[in-house]
């Protein structure tokens, strides 16, 4: 089916972004957000930690090893699933109030600063597990340096920010570091405002962070913030994923393996369905035999699963989703559409352990088109807050960075916010 790009539908083709390319020193340096799941993640297990299995014990890995835990094409194996599961395993700390790992199990994030975790999952499973390296390349092509005007923050996306007056150790040491990785890289490219390109739930993070440093600060160091496919009020797979567990799209795990681990993240939370977007009450989320569930049932919804954590929910994640104030720098959205997405969920007798029949609506396979445009609804009133919306017919959540058409549109915007507008309109 031909894409129908609905904003701007200009197409590039790679030569003429390579015509229109300049050096290095003069483009804005990039800085790329990924999403949930969008990089490396490795893991060292001490004595404290308490095999489920045999198959989990710290000696088939090393006493000391560091190894792989996301990506780790083994857990779609059980009994490896269930080892992966002890692993990625938050807990809430009460007297903290704030999460931590599971015992005995330390995590670490690779080559902050770098694109190297985010290009691929996996290095050694490229064509399964690529992330950011097309859109890396596609940057290459027109100029950029990778390493040098073009970097990325990778983060424990398992963590994510909490509401004023709760801790979040790891989400607000995330922030820090970012916006000391965007001064570092202003600094080192000549002083130039960088450009902010997130995925997903990198998004969230991302306007958390512009919405909590001053003005002053955001002018001299923000040059644009593109938001690729950002989940900005939730998606209700997410209810899914709570309810009954997600393979993410590995054919052969068990989603109630899964579960438990899914349930324990703490971003997770953050990406369950807002009131403040799916604010319907005709029209429910979440089909049972005896009770329906819009977002604003979610904490008996979670409560009815069999969730653990609904205090911190309701105190420490939920105000979050009301947080999507505009930062008044240049913000474009760009997002896929017409490709069938969860609307409602329909669970049968068999109880939430089952998998549900779905309803299907328009969104990007995974977010919501609700959630995909809802800052046009919520910022159309702010005159201080400019914002473009790049559409993309039959681009998926993941695709948006791998797809062609949506790459040839990514890098386009990029260009353009180099100030590029008047070279490129003689190739029209």
């Amino acid at each position: 089916m031909t894409r129908i790009v609905t904003m701007m539908a200009l197409a590039l083709s790679t030569a003429t972004m390579l015509s229109t390319c300049r050096s290095a020193s003069n483009l804005h340096p990039v800085i790329l957000v990924p999403g949930n799941g969008g990089n490396q993640l490795e893991a060292r297990l001490n004595r404290e930690y308490n095999p489920s299995s045999l198959w989990c014990s710290r000696f088939l890995y090393g006493r000391d090893d560091w190894f792989r835990l996301w990506f780790d094409p083994t857990v779609v194996l059980d009994p490896f699933t269930r080892c992966f599961n002890d692993r990625m395993m938050l807990f809430y700390d009460r007297d903290l109030d704030d999460y931590r790992n599971a015992p005995g199990v330390l995590t670490r994030v690779l080559d902050f600063g770098s694109t190297k975790s985010m290009l691929y999952l996996n290095p050694y499973l490229k064509k399964l597990a690529s992330y950011m390296s097309p859109l890396v390349k596609a940057l290459e092509k027109v100029g950029y340096i990778n390493d040098k005007n073009i970097v990325g923050a990778p983060y424990d996306f398992r963590y994510g920010l909490a509401a004023e007056g709760h801790p979040s150790k790891i989400g607000s040491q995330f922030l820090q570091d970012l916006k000391d990785l965007i001064e570092k890289t202003s600094r080192e490219n000549d002083e130039k405002p960088v450009i902010l390109i997130s995925h997903s739930l990198g998004g969230l993070f991302v306007l958390q962070l512009l919405n909590r440093n001053p003005n002053s600060w955001r002018d001299k160091y923000i040059k644009h913030f593109i938001a690729l496919a950002a989940p900005w009020g939730g998606t209700i797979e997410q209810m899914k994923t709570f309810a009954s567990g997600n393979t993410l799209g590995l054919p052969l795990a068990n989603p109630l393996l899964v579960r438990p681990s899914q349930r324990s993240s703490e971003s997770n939370q953050w990406l369950l369905p807002s009131p403040k977007i799916f604010h319907d009450l005709t029209n429910p989320l979440v089909v049972t035999p005896r009770t329906n569930y819009t977002a604003y049932d979610m904490v008996r919804f979670l409560e009815d699963i069999g969730f653990d954590n609904v205090g911190p929910y309701k105190t420490r994640v939920l105000p979050l989703t009301e947080e999507l104030r505009a930062p008044h720098v240049p913000v474009t959205c760009m997002y896929g559409r017409n490709v069938d997405t969860p609307e409602v969920l329909v669970y049968g007798e068999g109880g939430f352990d089952e998998q549900p029949e779905i309803v299907y609506g328009d969104g990007d396979g995974t977010v919501n088109l609700a959630s995909l445009s809802a800052l046009e609804t919520i910022w159309v009133h702010d005159k201080d807050q400019s914002l473009k919306t790049v559409q993309i017919n039959d681009v998926s959540h993941t695709s948006i960075l791998k797809d062609d058409v949506a790459i040839e549109e990514i890098v386009k915007e990029i260009l353009n916010v180099n100030s590029m507008e008047s070279e490129l309109k003689e190739y029209v």
